[in-house]
This record gives structure tokens, C-alpha cells and sequence, in this order.
């Protein structure tokens, strides 16, 4: 059996986490040969939930689960993680704006940042799940200088689950039939899920739906507005299907990409090309050998409608580094 991976995941108390953390122990996330040790942060008010969810852990008997270390330190935690899962953040309160809680998440993710440079193991992946995860994600890897930039994700992977089932549902076909449907840009209301490229059962999307109006009405509504429908109706975040996106993203970082397909998430744009403005962490079709590392699809050809989205997200996350410039 090999050497533990050690993955770090914040806001372990909370109900994202608690919807991850079994699933990465018992094998599901890493492979069924591959143990892990859990090292997990929380805030110094919640340790004694985090201990609740340590007793269930140990109660689960995961033989795969080696060791859990749990604090209150970001440099505890962070010690030597092959993976950090930043999912610990301030959520956003009655009356308040996006840029106010981009403000109030930013020095959290600098002290992250400057604990994961200083202590994590050489190897270090970072997906940053807590919103707003594009500028959370900026934040912490200006402030984690030694590690490459290609090791920072930010997760827009719950979108391009959410789109691929409205497709499906829309086409009466399966999810798996659903394929190159990708987020470009940021994980909010300007998010654009590219239909255009997407293919369901290898037909052309647009074509296999017969109803362009849909593609630009309803469905990028939903897909960018999901989040607040289900506080809506359920009275709680989607912390299930959250939970269930960031273990996606890791598995299609950890495995190649099938050939012709695409992956979510969030990256920096250095070197894009498509134009994107350099210095964002931004979501593009993407591609992975499945070293823990993702290339941008390139060659993609977009249309005067698909670029006006892209330039209206990437013109919101110009704004939201503006707010957090002090940070970087």
C-alpha cells in the first residue's frame, strides 16, 4: 500500500464538508489502494461541532483513513498537504453585496495563502471552493508565491453539472449522453455555461434541443441563478451537490481527460488564448492528463454572442479584483 495523501479541507464543521469528508476516507476520491490522512481547519467557535464529525469518521472504520489532525491553525493544518480543499468562509449575510462579501472573505484567504506557502508538501494542489471562490482563489495564490500558479483552482465545476443536466432533462437524455459543456468565466450570475460547443448523444446541443431561445433564456438562467433557487425552496445552500463537485474536480485533475471532452474550473489566464485579461483566476474549457494539472482547450471557435458573455463575466471579475487589490 503507498505513502498517505494528506488533504487538508477547511471549514470542516460545515455542511459542505461534512458531505465530503467521508467520501474522500473511504476510498471514492483517491482510488480503493490509496489511504489519506484528513487534516482539517476550523474556526476556533466550531472545534467542538469538528469533533462531532471526527467521532463519525472514526465510527465509519475507513481502513483507507489513516490519521486525522484537526486545529484551529491554518499552518497545523496545512502541514504537508498534497491537497488543500478551501471550503471554510464568511457566507454571505442579510443586506449584503457581492464586493462586501469579497472584502470580508479576502483576509481569510491571505492567511491560507501565506500558511499553505510556508508548510504544504511540494506537490500541493488548491481548489478553493468557498465563495466567491474566483477572487478567493486569486488571494490565496498572491499570497502562496512559491507554489506554481498551475496548482490553484477555483470550483465552477457545481455549473457544469448543473448545466449538463438541464440539457439532458431538456433533450430526454442522460447526463453521461451530455458532453464539452463548459463554464467559462465566474462562478456567479455572469457565468457563461458555452452550449455552443456542447454535444448530447454527438449532436451539436443547439441542435438536438431545436429551441435557441431556451439555450439563451431559460436555461442560462438557470444554470446561473441554481444557487439561489435552492436556498429558495430548501432553506440551506446546495452543500450536497457542492460537496460533490469539488470530489468531481479532483478525480478529472487526478485522471485524463477522455479524448473530445472537456473539465471546468477555474485557473489563471495567464497566457489564455482567448483574450482574456491576464492576473484572473477564469474559467475555461479545459483539459487534464491527470498529473494534477489542466491546459486550456484551445482552437475553440466563439461566436459574437458567446464573446459578449465572456467579456460581461470577465469585465465582473476585472471589478471584483479591483475591490480586493490591496490583497494581491
Amino acid at each position: 500500500m503507498s505513502q498517505p495523501i494528506r488533504v487538508a479541507v477547511t471549514g470542516g464543521a460545515g455542511q459542505i464538508a461534512y458531505n465530503l469528508l467521508f467520501r474522500i476516507g473511504n476510498g471514492e476520491v483517491f482510488g480503493a489502494d490509496q489511504p489519506v490522512v484528513l487534516q482539517i481547519l476550523e474556526i476556533p467557535p466550531a472545534m467542538d461541532a469538528l469533533r462531532g464529525v471526527v467521532m463519525e469518521l472514526e465510527d465509519c472504520a475507513q481502513p483507507l483513513l489513516h490519521d486525522i489532525v484537526i486545529s484551529s491553525d491554518p499552518h497545523v493544518a496545512f502541514r504537508d498537504a498534497n491537497w488543500a480543499i478551501l471550503v471554510g468562509g464568511r457566507p454571505r449575510g442579510p443586506g449584503m453585496e457581492r464586493g462586501d462579501l469579497i472584502a470580508a472573505n479576502g483576509p481569510i484567504f491571505v492567511e491560507q495563502g501565506k500558511a499553505l506557502n510556508e508548510g504544504a508538501a511540494a506537490d500541493i494542489r488548491v481548489l478553493v471552493v468557498a465563495n466567491p471562490c474566483n477572487s478567493n482563489c486569486l488571494v490565496t495564490k498572491a499570497n502562496a508565491p512559491d507554489i506554481p500558479a498551475d496548482r490553484f483552482f477555483a470550483m465552477t465545476r457545481l455549473d457544469e453539472n448543473r448545466a449538463k443536466a438541464q440539457l439532458a432533462r431538456k433533450a430526454r437524455a442522460q447526463v453521461a449522453d451530455v458532453r464539452r459543456l463548459a463554464i467559462w468565466g465566474n462562478h456567479s450570475a455572469t457565468q457563461f455555461p458555452n452550449f455552443e460547443h456542447a454535444q448530447i448523444n454527438g449532436i451539436r446541443a443547439e441542435a438536438a434541443i431545436g429551441d435557441r431561445a431556451w439555450l439563451e433564456g431559460e436555461f442560462m438562467t438557470t444554470v446561473q441563478q441554481r444557487g439561489a433557487a435552492i436556498i429558495n425552496a430548501r432553506g440551506k445552500s446546495s452543500a450536497a451537490s457542492a460537496a460533490n463537485a469539488a470530489l468531481d474536480t479532483i478525480r478529472s485533475l487526478t485522471n485524463p481527460t477522455t479524448a473530445g471532452e472537456f473539465i471546468s474550473a477555474g485557473i489563471p489566464s495567464e497566457g489564455n488564448p482567448y483574450g482574456v485579461t491576464e492576473g484572473l483566476i477564469f474559467s475555461f474549457p479545459l483539459t487534464s492528463a491527470g498529473n494534477g494539472t489542466a491546459e486550456i482547450v484551445a482552437g475553440l471557435q466563439l461566436s459574437h454572442y458567446a464573446r459578449g458573455k465572456i467579456q460581461a463575466t470577465e469585465a465582473e471579475l476585472l471589478e471584483e479584483r479591483e475591490a480586493i487589490a490591496d490583497l494581491l
